[in-house]
C-alpha cells in the first residue's frame, strides 16, 4: 500500500510540476492496486470481517447456526478454488506459456496475476481454520459473526 501511494504521488509530481509524466508508474500503481485488493481481501476474509447479512444466523438455534456457518465456508471454499485458484492458475499459466509481458515495466503478465492463487490459498486456509474452530466448540459457544461496523471502518466523521 505504501509503494502504491509513493508510486501515484510520484506520478503526479512528475507530470504535473516537472512536465515530464513518468512512463511506467501508471502500469504500475494498476498492479499494485491489483495486489493490494485481492490481498486485502483475504485479510479481510481472514478476519472474518467481510460483508454478511445475518438474519437467519440470529433466528437459528445455536446447533443449526453451527450448521450454517460450516456450510457458508464451504460455499465460500468452493468458490474461492473454482474462481481464485483454479481460473487464476489457468490465467498465470496462459500468460506464462504465451510469455506476454507488461508494455512499460517489461515483466510476465503471469506475475501480476499469480496474486490470484495466492490469495485464494490464504482465504481457503482461514475458511479451512474457521471450520475447524467451528467444529471444535460446542453450539452454545458459536457466537455470530459480528456485523459490518461502518463507524469502526470509516472512523468518526
Amino acid at each position: 500500500m505504501g509503494l502504491l501511494v509513493i508510486v501515484v504521488v510520484w506520478q503526479v509530481f512528475s507530470s504535473y510540476i516537472l512536465n515530464a509524466p513518468s512512463t511506467f508508474t501508471d502500469e504500475l500503481a494498476r498492479f499494485l492496486l491489483i495486489w493490494v485488493s485481492l490481498l486485502g481481501a483475504a485479510y479481510f476474509s481472514g478476519k472474518n470481517q467481510h460483508i454478511a447479512i445475518n438474519t437467519l444466523p440470529e433466528r437459528l438455534n445455536p446447533a443449526n447456526r453451527k450448521r450454517l456457518n460450516i456450510t457458508i465456508n464451504v460455499i465460500i471454499i468452493m468458490f474461492v478454488s473454482c474462481v481464485f485458484v483454479i481460473g487464476a492458475a489457468q490465467l498465470v499459466w496462459a500468460t506464462f506459456t504465451f510469455m506476454q509481458i507488461t508494455p512499460s515495466l517489461q515483466i510476465p503478465m503471469a506475475v501480476v496475476y499469480s496474486i490470484g492463487p495466492i490469495s485464494g490459498f490464504l482465504i481457503i486456509y482461514y475458511k479451512l481454520t474457521d471450520i475447524l474452530e467451528i467444529m471444535r466448540s460446542s453450539p452454545e459457544q458459536v457466537e455470530e459473526e459480528q456485523p459490518f461496523d461502518r463507524e469502526e471502518f470509516t472512523g468518526s466523521i
